[in-house]
């Protein structure tokens, strides 16, 4: 008997019964990595299961052990170990040419799984400093700097005390996701308890820092939103930065900036704030229409107005 296997990007591969993917691939000609030879000693042969998980063989002793080891996920098998028992079966070399090898194999230290890639629900959660070209404009580059290490700062403890991990920096903001180790509940609520913090951190800074010494006080804007990203590891430079993206990063991203047009410095959509078993009170709702976005967004103010208040033309708040 026989089935066919298809790899994707390259062409489906005939099967014979007691023959392993690897076998057969290398049969058909495909250029597959297997540095031990097929022994189930390395992972240069291993592939992601795209369809059909459920017509493969167990997994293999081999497997076992290498999965305890190198934290694979479930969807990821040696072709090696690897025996077809139906059809139906997609799967993905990830290793195909030197530049993958190099990324797979030689970056060691990194996570399997943020290497290769997966999809996750997680808690999106974006922050941007309010009023701060103004500070730039009228102090010197020490200070600035100085300063945007102190804010900065707050914001990184905040976020790491409630499991938070930050993705990127760009001028006086940042993004940050929460539940890369827990569940999505749990992600919500701590993204918002960091949100929450980092505004009260700001208040004491504020007081006992930058008006005593700059005569200047800080506002920043909070967006928080779920869904469901991708998350992996584009290993552009040297720390290798995780990366995740997908549609609701960008609404997160909305939400943060629409603080300003409704006058209150923490949004969160409506989806997310379901998730929280214990909501902070809520100073209203409104209904968003976000550009590029077809459908409005109802979203929750769970943070206090500026001080300062911004000349906007604001959404409705009920």
């Amino acid at each position: 008997m026989s089935f066919q296997v298809e790899f994707k990007g390259e062409k489906a591969v005939p099967i014979k019964e007691g023959q392993t993917i690897l076998e057969a691939s290398l049969a058909a000609g495909i250029p597959h990595y297997h540095a031990c030879g097929g022994k189930g000693l390395c992972t240069t042969c291993r592939i992601m299961v795209l369809k059909g998980e459920e017509q493969l063989s167990p997994l293999t002793s081999y497997e076992r052990t290498i999965k305890k080891v190198r934290d694979f996920p479930d969807n990821v098998r040696l072709a090696c170990q690897a025996y077809v028992k139906g059809e139906g079966l997609q799967v993905q070399r990830l290793i195909r040419d030197e530049t993958d090898r190099y990324i797979f194999i030689n970056n060691k230290e990194e996570s399997n799984i943020r290497v290769i890639g997966e999809q996750r629900k997680l808690a999106l959660f974006f922050i941007d400093i309010r009023s701060f070209t103004p500070f730039i404009e009228s102090h010197l580059p020490f200070d600035v700097i100085h300063i945007m290490r102190r804010v900065f700062a707050l914001f990184r403890n905040a976020i790491a005390q409630y499991q938070g991990e930050i993705i990127d920096t760009a001028g006086d903001g940042l993004y940050a996701v929460f539940g890369l180790n827990t569940t999505i509940k749990k992600a919500t609520e701590g993204a918002v308890l960091a949100g929450l913090k980092i505004l009260e951190d700001i208040k004491i800074f504020n007081n006992t820092y930058m008006r005593p010494y700059f005569k200047h006080t800080f506002e920043v804007g909070i967006g928080v939103h779920v869904g469901q990203v991708v998350v992996g590891n584009v290993g552009i430079g040297l720390s290798n930065n995780l990366t995740v993206m997908g549609y609701p990063v960008n609404i997160a991203a909305r939400l943060q900036a629409s603080t300003k047009e409704l006058n209150n410095s923490f949004v969160i959509s409506e989806r997310a704030y379901k998730l929280l078993k214990n909501p902070p009170y809520s100073h209203g709702c409104a209904h968003l229409q976000l550009k590029g976005v077809s459908n409005s967004y109802e979203v929750q103010l769970i943070g206090k107005p500026y001080e300062t208040i911004p000349k906007y033309t604001r959404p409705k708040i009920t």
